[in-house]
């Protein structure tokens, strides 16, 4: 999030795509009626459903799953068209005036470049780039250019007028026109619009480029950086966001670092030249890093030997994603899996064939609070245990309310919370079993191994005087960084350094475990309630990274001259001689003497983390921490993988990057196909979390929501004859399972260009274990997923139904 929760209450208007809040993030949708009660605030919600967010929207806009791309352009094209876009803040704080490449184009859904190689279209990217002037890119600050970012923009969204999105769609076209006034009516100077989304926008084969398109029609409206407005992703749970941060992902080191790869990557000072550009904030990667080095391996990490740089594990220059994992696993080159706080074989993809792949693993080790389906799978329906010989190892974990620590909210809050009970019986914290697990690893190397130095010498040295639990504290520290003469904290990342003076396990923290000195308290641990602006920043409750920031690029609230674009929501105003910031600004304000730095220095690059200064609409291939996405420097729509009707934009149907599968993996429907007419989506439950591990072992809750069901609308179920109650079978390429129908005027069937698509929808949270037992929506859904993250489609996809 650019933004946070509590500042939903600051928006004019909020734009819900891809995101059911009043189910999934009951605080957030608390935030914005609390901004319809005080301000107006206005809500759309766009969705394939009429949920109970739908439900308590001023505008509700029904959508075809898989069309977002073609439904934020054809926005962008109405906000170009009708000249609402926010033409300072463009000119200024978007790459608008740049000039692109001559030979740069798009031709019938694929750009320049593009050329066939092994079967598989791969880009050339040299036109994707910026026209120079030695090392200074060209401008045209009139935004007439031809060849300007602006302009290219302009003519690349011309496609996507309101008939076409909504043939594409299956949108309203009066509905449609209501959402583009609503919220393009936020370009003008001094309002704010949201933009709230969550996995509706991601899980999709293009997810990626439906964030980026997001991100270009507020930058187009003005909507960064600003309070009540921004760019707004809701987690899937509270510490999603804590566990990226953490680098839960595989191409990532903890604060978003890039991981080490052995194929481009042999010492640190390839990895600095690699992966260190030479503008933005990330220019400093190489002291976040060192730090990052220091805190693990101590006194061991020196300069003479890279700072331990050899000892890191390191990729291979292969994708080892979920889907690939399971992949590996099916092709048996995986031997060992932990699954800890997670649930695969009812949240993963083609989930039949994920649990066929993990009979090859030689063992199992699964961390949870109940016997999940991932730690029975040996004993589902339809295996026989006598022919598995995974080796199955359960540990019991503590929940939420049995330990303590941190958590980080998708506002990027980290907030501290303390343990409420003793865990039950056996089960311990995850702190607790992941410091035995390294303990009795390390006792195995010191009697001898392969490469044991990173093992014997790693900093792990978080041990409690008279407690069997680790200190979480200390682990805290190291997270939050201090310096190695002395073990105090630091209070910023702007102190960390790349000479091993410092040590920090992630640089974002930073300052989240100093001390306040007027609360003396831990930053995380504060819960003061001052809220001077009355804009919801609360800048003494807990801790907001970076360096306690609420609002992201925040020199984009105010002019280049420094006056706010709404005085009454000022987060930074020029007052003449000086800065006077209700939030912590992201610009320098001071400079080493301490003379205020007027606003003609500090406007030329709002956006810090982004090598150009500016907000990119166009996705230039601008080399380190800039490249383009895999599919293009723009957002194109493209169909997906499975779907009943042909690409009405181009004849390219798919996205033409794709990382296709194989095996189990791959099965795929035909588009159009006769066998699965109807199109599927997958949603959330207020009664049930995530795989259910939970929530289906609670009596309370599997009474009010004992089992799986699929909704349909009345029109289907008249059709097959089908009513409110009866078992069906839903089926795909990929699998079936048996469910009860709910018959329900929530869906509806959309007109696509000319003709009825029928949608169905499925939860996702059941399994063969638990209270509450039925089948995963799971067992139906794509492996196939975004070219960039390969989160897999579980949006869209082809189905059929029959009454059982």
């Amino acid at each position: 999030m650019t933004n946070h929760f509590v500042d939903y209450k600051n928006s004019d208007v909020v734009l819900m795509i891809g995101s059911n809040s009043a189910e999934c993030h009951p605080m957030a949708m608390r935030w914005i009626l609390k901004g319809r009660e005080t301000r107006g605030t206005k809500l759309i919600v766009v969705d394939p459903r009429y949920s109970k967010s739908a439900a308590l929207a001023d505008i509700y806009a029904r959508i075809r799953p898989g069309t977002d791309i073609p439904f934020l352009l054809g926005m962008i094209n109405y906000a170009i068209q009708n000249k609402l876009y926010h033409h300072e803040y463009v000119v200024n704080y978007t790459n608008a005036s740049y000039l692109v490449s001559p030979d740069f184009k798009c031709e019938d859904g694929l750009f320049s470049g593009a050329k066939v190689v092994d079967g598989k279209i791969v880009y050339d990217t040299k036109t994707w780039q910026y026209q120079k002037d030695g090392e200074t890119i060209k401008k045209d600050p009139t935004l007439s250019h031809p060849n300007s970012v602006f302009q290219i923009l302009k003519k690349h969204v011309a496609r996507y007028d309101i008939k076409t999105v909504c043939q594409i769609t299956g949108t309203p076209e009066d509905v449609y026109q209501q959402v583009c006034e609503t919220f393009c009516a936020t370009g003008q100077p001094g309002k704010a619009g949201n933009i709230v989304y969550a996995m509706g926008i991601t899980q999709h084969t293009y997810g990626s480029q439906n964030c980026r398109a997001i991100a270009m029609l507020q930058l187009i409206l003005g909507n960064v950086g600003i309070a009540g407005g921004g760019v707004n992703a809701q987690r899937g749970e509270s510490n999603v966001q804590g566990s990226t941060d953490m680098a839960m992902l595989f191409h990532l080191l903890p604060g978003y670092l890039a991981m080490v790869d052995a194929t481009k990557h042999t010492r640190l000072q390839d990895y600095l030249d690699k992966e260190v550009p030479k503008t933005s904030f990330w220019q400093n990667t190489g002291k976040f890093l060192i730090s990052q080095l220091k805190a693990w391996y101590g006194d061991k990490a020196t300069k003479e030997n890279d700072f331990c740089f050899d000892w890191l594990p390191k990729l291979d220059g292969k994708s080892h994603d979920h889907v690939s994992i399971f992949q590996d696993m099916a092709d048996g080159k995986i031997k060992g899996f932990f699954a800890w706080g997670q649930n695969p074989l009812v949240g993963g993809p083609t989930a039949a064939a994920e649990r066929k792949a993990m009979e090859n693993l030689d063992w199992l080790v699964v961390v949870d609070l109940f016997e999940t389906e991932t730690a029975a799978f040996w004993k589902r329906p339809g295996a026989d245990p006598k022919q598995i010989k995974t080796e199955v190892f359960f540990l019991p974990a503590a929940f939420s309310y049995e330990k303590e620590g941190t958590v980080t909210n998708s506002g990027r809050w980290a907030q501290y919370r303390w343990k409420a009970v003793e865990p039950l019986g056996d089960a311990r914290t995850d702190l607790w079993i992941a410091d035995r697990l390294f303990k009795a690893i390390r006792a195995e190397y010191q009697a001898g191994g392969k490469f044991p130095d990173p093992i014997l010498n790693m900093v792990w040295n978080y041990d409690a005087p008279g407690s069997e639990e680790p200190d979480v504290e200390k682990v805290a520290l190291e997270i939050n960084g201090y310096t190695v003469a002395d073990g105090k904290a630091l209070d910023t990342f702007a102190k960390l350094a790349a000479d091993g003076s410092t040590a920090c396990g992630n640089w974002i923290y930073a300052g989240y475990w100093a001390v306040d000195p007027e609360l003396k308290l831990v930053a995380a641990k504060r819960r003061n309630r001052t809220d001077k602006t009355g804009l919801g920043l609360y800048p003494k409750w807990a801790f907001a990274w970076p360096v306690n920031r609420r609002i992201v690029y925040n020199r984009c609230s105010c002019d280049p001259n420094g006056k706010p674009w709404d005085p009454k929501r000022a987060l930074a105003t020029w007052d003449g001689s000086k800065w006077v910031t209700n939030d912590v600004p992201d610009f320098g304000v001071k400079d080493a003497a301490g003379n205020p730095i007027p606003p003609a220095k500090t406007a030329g690059a709002p956006f810090i983390m982004v090598p150009e200064g500016v907000g990119r609409l166009f996705g230039a291939a601008h080399g380190i921490r800039a490249a383009a996405l895999k599919e293009g420097p723009l957002p194109e729509h493209y169909e997906p993988v499975e779907s009943p009707v042909s690409n009405l934009i181009s004849k390219q149907q798919v996205n033409p990057v794709i990382l296709w599968r194989k095996g189990d993996f791959a099965q795929v429907a035909a588009t159009a196909s006769p066998a699965f007419p109807y199109v599927l989506t997958t949603f959330r439950l207020i009664e049930h979390y995530q795989s259910g591990a939970v929530t289906r072992n609670c009596p309370w809750l599997v009474e009010l929501m004992p089992e799986v069901f699929v909704e349909i609308s009345p029109q289907l179920a008249a059709k097959l004859r089908i009513e409110a109650g009866d078992t069906v079978v839903v089926s795909t390429a990929r699998g079936q399972l048996r469910c009860k129908a709910c018959v329900t005027p929530s869906l509806r069937p959309v007109k696509v260009n000319g003709r009825e698509v029928e949608i169905i929808g499925l939860p996702w949270h059941w399994g063969y274990q638990g209270l509450g037992s039925g089948e995963s929506a799971n067992v139906l859904t794509v492996s196939l997923g975004d070219a960039n993250t390969q989160i897999p489609e579980y949006k869209a996809c082809l189905c059929n139904i029959r009454k059982a």
